[in-house]
């Protein structure tokens, strides 16, 4: 076992870096992000995009996901006070079953938001895509990102590192406990953004030809709202 004590020091070594390496990740999305983060709506700077990012509407047992509505509930708020003229709405839509975009569509009408000022994103796979595609596809170069705080670092690191000028707006100022399953997949995935930006230079799902909000194809008071969205 004469081995096994000479290479213990270097095993120790390892498994130190193995923690230490996340931890040191996760510290600097958030403090590369922290100053772009905010809760009040007037300290935002305007004439920006809100890119709302999608989430499901429910959660497993069938209960109504509250970050979702939350949201909702702040991207109509920012835009009822003129802090943003046009909405972005980015999320999945796996299937006929399950569009994020389309209940976001929804909630936001059913808040007194117009339609012209909502534009939707159906391929918002991942953060990642979302704010690719926001500046990409839609043309959206300083954006305003609508999610709860544990996200927002990782969004706003995102974007930023993909040419958005982008400021995060925190949906909800209460302070719950984040569940731990949601707390450890945040984790994760902020290890996983530095890897996607730096190391696999990740590109979205799907991109697809530009659609620049305010031409033809990105302008909802320009196109017709499918009847679809109206269900």
């Amino acid at each position: 076992m004469r081995w096994l004590t000479r290479v213990a020091p270097s095993l120790t070594t390892l498994a130190g870096l193995i923690l230490l390496v996340p931890l040191a990740l996760n510290a600097w999305v958030v403090g590369a992000s922290d100053s772009s983060v905010f809760n009040r709506g007037h300290a935002l700077s305007a004439d920006r995009v809100a890119l709302v990012l999608g989430t499901s509407p429910y959660l497993r047992d069938g209960q109504h996901n509250v970050f979702f509505t939350q949201r909702i509930v702040a991207a109509a708020r920012l835009y009822q006070q003129g802090v943003v003229a046009h909405l972005l709405v980015s999320g999945a839509n796996p299937s006929t079953r399950y569009n994020e975009p389309r209940r976001m569509y929804q909630q936001l009408i059913a808040l007194g938001v117009p339609p012209h000022a909502i534009t939707l994103d159906f391929a918002g796979f991942r953060t990642l895509d979302s704010v690719v595609r926001a500046r990409r596809i839609f043309g959206v170069n300083q954006a305003i990102i609508v999610t709860q705080r544990f996200h927002a670092y990782r969004a706003v690191f995102l974007a930023s590192r993909n040419g958005v000028d982008a400021m995060a707006f925190v949906a909800s100022n209460r302070r719950t406990r984040l569940p731990f399953e949601v707390a450890v997949r945040e984790y994760f995935a902020r290890v996983q953004s530095v890897l996607d930006v730096y190391v696999f230079h990740t590109d979205p799902r799907y991109l697809g030809p530009a659609r620049p909000i305010g031409a033809d194809g990105g302008d909802r008071s320009r196109v017709a709202i499918p009847r679809d969205l109206l269900l």
